[in-house]
């Protein structure tokens, strides 16, 4: 096995955005690929390690980047002001999240039937966006995401499977957003799944989150947890 990782740059109009491409180098022929949604800061090491443990799992990852080309925030405030564009505006982040996807299928290690997406905090919102817009895409996987509908996709067939995995304790979806989210799904006829972690917070698979007094918390059993369910998904829908 032999990890490589390339730089790959698009364009969103003028916007140059910045993607980290991971695959194993002994695996022959195209493999199915896999996007990774960053969270609410940007693409970061965290996300483009994420992309890495995908390739050495025989995947291409894509970390992919809704910001910009080196646009990251380093505080809460910088990154509420680098989100909160695209919450206010879910069809310029459904967009972004098409092109990284086209992206990801256009490479020559891809296999383009054979995509998926993950997210983390923000990312999970987004992932879950690409599939409400009925993407080409097997399967999405949201990791403390956030769970709000956009309003803009109702009536649209969900032709993605999904999988969230929750933190029950996470303020920042609530049990009465669990609860929409899963009507929401139910109207779109989706293959969904939901699987909640009892004393968790929010960023849970993330070791750098330790404000428990604001819901933020990591958490190692259900980081431990949360990727192998992801793992198993994956070999699902993926084949």
């Amino acid at each position: 096995m032999s990890i490589q990782t390339q730089s790959i740059e698009y364009k969103d109009g003028d916007t140059v955005l910045a993607a980290h491409m991971a695959w194993d180098d002994a695996v022959a022929g195209p493999r199915p690929g896999v996007l990774v949604s960053h969270a609410w800061a940007g693409r970061s090491d965290f996300e483009d390690r994420k992309a890495e443990r995908l390739a050495e799992l025989g995947y291409v990852g894509f970390a992919l980047d809704l910001y910009g080309q080196g646009v990251t925030g380093h505080s809460p405030e910088e990154n509420a002001t680098l989100m909160q564009p695209f919450l206010d505006d879910r069809a310029l982040l459904q967009r972004r999240m098409r092109l990284s996807l086209e992206q990801l299928s256009a490479q020559k290690e891809v296999d383009s039937d054979r995509t998926a997406a993950i997210g983390f905090c923000f990312g999970g919102l987004c992932v879950l966006d690409l599939a409400r817009t009925g993407a080409n895409v097997r399967g999405v996987v949201s990791f403390h995401g956030l769970l709000g509908a956009p309003g803009n996709t109702a009536g649209t067939k969900v032709t993605s499977k999904v999988l969230v995995l929750h933190g029950w304790r996470d303020p920042l979806a609530p049990p009465e957003q669990v609860l929409a989210f899963a009507d929401e799904m139910v109207s779109h006829d989706a293959d969904w799944q939901l699987q909640v972690y009892g004393n968790c917070m929010h960023a849970f698979t993330n070791p750098e989150a330790e404000s428990p007094e604001n819901g933020v918390q990591y958490d190692p059993t259900a980081d431990h947890r949360s990727w192998d369910s992801m793992w198993v998904f994956l070999n699902e829908v993926l084949g």
